[in-house]
């Protein structure tokens, strides 16, 4: 198994977005200390009671700067709301100024409001999000000037000042539960992945037929999967519970809109329910709906929370069950203290980590 530190860098009682932002970059530190495989971040806008990450190359070349090994970058990208020659030449600026490290996710978006100050197109953000992934390995693929024409990006002898120091790009990644996305990430050699959002037991499925396109793909090596939900070890599971559980239940409130009353705030929650059932993924709605609710989500396995013998034993139990190798664990979260955050985080890298190594589900 591979692991990742993930953050939405939410957004704290009292810090500074500089004080947060020094906080990320000790947590980063000690997880390339301990031997993170990838450090990822969102791309979020517009929200500073929620996220206040919004230029996801800017936090890969922060976060190059103060490591030596992790690899960096975004999951991902929300492709349509840059101009893609300026998001191609980040990306390959990026991966040269920390030593072809950036690992690159891509994604459509899914909140609305993100698009209106960027006037950006919201109705057809897959595709656009899909063209780009042609574009890019046009672009970086070419040995001169590059012309590219398609559906709606149109470019005549363009040429890079800067290409990426990973020959031919830096490894894709598009994390996705689509199964026509799920195809052509598969064709593409592109990795995925998927939040805890959506079941582990509808994953399964889903995430084989991607494994078995893959392999009627060609490619040689094997593919990433992801599963990225909160994550917090202590030194038993009792003193996990007690120090976690109550930061768990709130960890995504910035993810609905500010409500003025618990009885808005649950109209909300079942709106955004109506919408995963309207897709065919009541699994989702139901999540949804008790988000935050810490006791929830810690009957239904959907947070991981305990000593290093329980998460380790649970997270080689779900990844068989949800079809996933790799595993994005959402250390910083809620309100916890940053003792126990950088206690957790050792104690992952240190007990959890070598547990599952050699651990292959698949």
């Amino acid at each position: 198994m591979k692991f990742a530190h993930f953050a939405h860098v939410w957004s704290k009682a009292g810090m500074t977005p500089a004080q947060r932002y020094d906080q990320l970059w000790r947590e980063l530190q000690l997880a390339d200390t301990l031997g993170f495989d990838y450090g990822f971040c969102v791309e979020h806008h517009f929200r500073p009671d929620e996220s206040l990450m919004s230029s996801p190359n800017l936090y890969a070349v922060a976060a190059g700067a103060r490591t030596q090994r992790i690899r960096l970058g975004a999951m991902g990208h929300v492709v349509p709301l840059h101009h893609p020659v300026r998001l191609a030449e980040e990306i390959a600026l990026a991966d040269q100024m920390i030593g072809g490290r950036l690992e690159v996710g891509l994604v459509p978006g899914i909140s609305a409001d993100y698009f209106g100050p960027f006037a950006a197109d919201f109705p057809n953000r897959r595709e656009k999000t899909l063209e780009f992934v042609g574009f890019l390995k046009a672009l970086y693929g070419a040995a001169d000037a590059v012309d590219f024409d398609g559906p709606t990006i149109h470019q005549r002898n363009l040429r890079l000042a800067v290409r990426p120091a990973q020959v031919p790009h830096p490894p894709l990644w598009m994390e996705t539960r689509d199964p026509a996305t799920l195809e052509f990430c598969a064709r593409h050699g592109i990795d995925t992945g998927y939040f805890f959002f959506f079941a582990r037991a509808a994953a399964k499925p889903r995430y084989a037929k991607y494994l078995a396109d893959w392999a009627a793909a060609g490619w040689a090596r094997k593919p990433n999967v992801a599963y990225n939900c909160l994550v917090y070890v202590d030194e038993t599971d009792a003193k996990a519970l007690a120090t976690a559980s109550v930061h768990a239940g709130n960890a995504y409130r910035g993810f609905f809109p500010h409500a003025r009353s618990d009885a808005e705030l649950r109209d909300i929650q079942k709106k955004r329910a109506e919408f995963f059932v309207e897709r065919g993924e009541p699994e989702a709605a139901e999540i949804v709906l008790n988000l935050l609710d810490a006791d929830y989500l810690l009957a239904n396995e959907l947070v991981l929370i305990g000593s290093p013998a329980t998460v380790a034993e649970r997270l080689r139990r779900w990844s068989l069950a949800g079809t996933f190798n790799t595993f994005f664990g959402e250390f910083n979260f809620g309100e916890l203290a940053e003792a126990d955050l950088m206690r957790s985080l050792h104690l992952f890298g240190t007990e959890v980590m070598p547990a599952l190594r050699g651990f292959e589900p698949f």
